[in-house]
């Protein structure tokens, strides 16, 4: 066999991990950026100034949200189960040596601090949660394409080949709820006031980088033979692809439809999808194509896995339209948060009970065909994802209480409201000395160019598999290469933030 059908083979015929699984390796990230938060506050405890030497704030980014999650998913994999109880007590540690070393004179009892905690105000503009989200979801996929080539990244976590939960399966969808997330429709305040197809127009306009890169990769790919999984999109399909037709056919429907009932065309859509993959030949279609035998003869049946699963993946990007408009919904106490998390939790829970029903009585999870099963999963497990970031954000709120004055990038801050016409005040230690600027964090340096992050890793993962034989590459010499394949990506994105360029033509 050839380099280019080895690495093939490698990934292919996979069947995935189990929900818990994936569950469990879903709150490392939450963790590590807990741990992150706690430490920084411990800092400012011990030295009475924020971590001010942005080298050092970007080692202990890349150091505390990175660098865990590229050994959990490497050689530290077979104790995945046990990662997040470790992570989890050293959290609490640095928190009771945070609390037991507090100044004396802002003690106070611990059930009053709570009191005030509930009653805390917090920007209700600002949901730092959404933001993390998408940066992570960005930054494991980022992990993954490039650690699934070697053989220290376990052959469950790859995407399976038609039924099954892999992490990289569920990378996918996430990545779709993330972008509806933060869509034009989701942040539009006065609706009324604009154009129908206003939203519309802007998409048009909005994705076309998304077909020129799905048009680059396609090329770069066909011209050099790099190695695909045609099984996953299909022959001339790929993800740059789905996500951008996913989005204009998302803003025709809202256009059509308002947007409060997004969440009912996503049921329609996915449920009607997948009578049709039941009661047609759609599926044996989508399987084996039009002779039975795997035909990639003519467009269609080259591309069939990536054309039909666009329907899935629109299911899920308009119920994740709902998803946004409810988080975006004016809160702005921690109350009012924590029974949004309420709420949050009983969807979870909800949605996973559909999902043992619908694998059960309908079809098993499958990205390949994004099906019902699949749809269900994504957003059951992204939710979850989302709920991990709030309740780490609302922890480190509740912290920033007991050491006045300190602060964590990318987490709320408590803010005054002097009475209901005044605009809310960020209350906090001024950002330093002569207007300095506080500390870049790497979560808003990738945030600032997402799609270039993407790009990026996508480029040089591919420049590894070239130059490297991956296959069979020694454990040491693989965390060597995935740290350094993280932290150039990381760096670019630093240094562009630090510059304030933001790589955006559209």
């Amino acid at each position: 066999m050839s380099q280019k059908q080895l690495k093939e083979a490698f990934i292919s015929n996979l069947n995935g991990t189990s929900l818990l699984e994936i569950t469990l390796g879903l709150s490392l990230a939450p963790l590590c950026l807990l741990c992150r938060g706690l430490l920084l506050i411990l800092y400012y405890l011990h030295y009475g100034k924020p971590l001010s030497a942005r080298k050092y704030s970007l080692l202990l980014d890349f150091l505390v949200l990175v660098s865990p999650l590229l050994f959990s998913c490497t050689v530290l994999s077979p104790i995945i189960f046990f990662m997040p109880a470790i992570i989890a007590a050293f959290c609490a540690g640095i928190f009771f040596k945070i609390y037991s070393q507090r100044k004396h004179e802002t003690r106070a009892p611990f059930r009053q601090i709570v009191k005030d905690f509930q009653k805390t105000y917090l920007d209700p503009g600002y949901i730092p949660a959404i933001t993390v989200f998408r940066v992570y979801v960005n930054v494991l996929t980022s992990i993954s394409i490039l650690a699934v080539d070697f053989p220290q990244y376990p052959r469950r976590f790859a995407k399976a080949e038609t039924y099954g939960t892999g992490v990289m399966d569920f990378g996918v969808g996430a990545f779709i709820f993330g972008n509806a997330l933060v869509c034009p429709e989701v942040r539009q305040k006065s609706p009324v006031t604009q154009p129908k197809f206003s939203s519309l127009a802007r998409q048009f306009v909005s994705v076309w980088p998304l077909i020129f890169l799905g048009l680059g990769r396609l090329l770069s790919v066909k011209s050099i033979e790099y190695h695909e999984h045609t099984s996953e999109y299909g022959v001339h399909w790929n993800f740059f692809f789905t996500l951008a037709f996913v989005r204009l056919a998302a803003s025709l429907l809202l256009a059509v439809f308002p947007r409060n009932t997004s969440w009912i065309v996503a049921i329609n859509l996915a449920v009607l999808y997948q009578l049709v993959l039941n009661t047609t030949s759609l599926k044996m279609f989508i399987l084996h194509g039009s002779n039975g035998r795997d035909t990639r003869d003519g467009f269609l049946n080259a591309n069939r896995e990536g054309l039909l699963s666009l329907f899935g993946y629109l299911a899920i990007y308009m119920a994740s339209v709902q998803v946004g408009l409810r988080l975006l919904q004016f809160r702005n106490s921690v109350k009012g948060w924590l029974e949004a998390v309420c709420f949050l939790l009983l969807t979870v829970l909800l949605l996973f009970a559909f999902l043992h029903v619908s694998q059960a009585y309908v079809d098993p999870v499958s990205r390949r065909m994004a099906n019902l099963s699949y749809c269900i999963w994504v957003l059951a497990h992204s939710l979850t994802f989302f709920i991990g970031f709030v309740v780490t954000d609302l922890t480190l709120v509740f912290t920033k209480l007991l050491v006045k004055g300190s602060s964590v990038p990318c987490c709320w801050d408590a803010v005054k409201l002097p009475n209901a016409c005044k605009k809310p005040e960020t209350e906090g230690v001024p950002v330093g000395r002569g207007g300095k600027l506080p500390p870049i964090c790497l979560i808003s340096a990738i945030n600032k160019n997402q799609l270039l992050f993407f790009l990026l890793a996508n480029v040089t993962t591919g420049a590894v598999n070239i130059l490297i034989d991956t296959i069979h590459s020694k454990a040491a010499f693989t965390l060597c290469i995935l740290h350094l394949y993280m932290f150039f990506n990381c760096f670019v994105m630093y240094i562009l933030h630090a510059k304030n360029i933001v790589l955006k033509f559209w």
